[in-house]
């Protein structure tokens, strides 16, 4: 049986076959309910600022060292993926801009994360609370794993980090799970930002610019943040 390490808050657990590659993990957890409806013309126009600075600021060579991309990219090394194939999904998204490709809009919770990810360069996995089932374990997909990716098709989630419930994986730093995904039927979301370099003061920061945002943005209420940190 695996051994599991249990974490004292909202029933999540990190597993040591994740921690016997990687050590250094912390997530960054918001809860909230929320209204998922298309973004406001205000988000609209603060995520586009902000894509046309980072597409200024930075060169593509630049992705792969940032801190929290750089770390993730050796973790994804270790737990056994090529993250030049399999890419963070802030990464991609950071790639995507600086080659002038902008962004895309979705929804507003979607354009919140993906705020988040530009501005701190974390992934952020999202998911619909009312769509897990059973406690929640962050662990490394197996040979037999795979899911289908949010516009990804069928993912290939053998050594990637990933969540998994009693139903299986549902989400990966590099593409959440169809069957997990924010739409506008969701009432209460759990998002979760994934430090492969531990708690630092930009993941403090990140935290609490998601929280603020949902709120603004999302008309969340009940709002919960906290770091998961073994």
């Amino acid at each position: 049986m695996l051994k599991i390490k249990k974490i004292d808050a909202m029933d999540i657990s990190i597993s040591s076959t994740f921690l016997e590659k990687w050590s250094d993990i912390a997530l960054g957890l918001v809860e909230a309910q929320v209204e998922v409806t298309s973004s406001s013309s205000e988000l609209r126009e603060l995520l586009n600022a902000l894509v046309d600075k980072k597409k200024h600021a930075l060169e593509v060579p630049d992705i792969s060292q940032l801190p929290p991309i750089k770390m993730g990219r050796k973790a994804y090394k270790a737990t056994g993926k090529d993250p030049a194939r399999y890419r963070l999904a802030s990464e991609a998204l950071l790639r995507r801009i600086v080659k002038g490709k902008g962004t895309y809009f979705v929804n507003n919770v979607v354009e919140i994360n993906n705020y988040i990810s530009i501005a701190w360069g974390f992934p952020i996995c999202a998911f619909d609370v009312a769509k897990i089932q059973g406690e929640v374990c962050f662990t490394v997909g197996a040979a037999d794993d795979a899911y289908e990716g949010i516009g990804r098709g069928e993912l290939n989630i053998d050594g990637l980090p990933a969540f998994a419930d009693e139903l299986g994986k549902f989400g990966t730093p590099t593409s959440d799970s169809v069957r997990t995904q924010i739409t506008e039927e969701t009432k209460q979301l759990s998002m979760a930002i994934v430090a492969f370099d531990g708690v630092t003061m930009a993941l403090d920061e990140a935290i609490s610019k998601l929280q603020e945002m949902l709120r603004e943005h999302a008309g969340a209420t009940r709002v919960m943040g906290r770091i998961i940190k073994l």
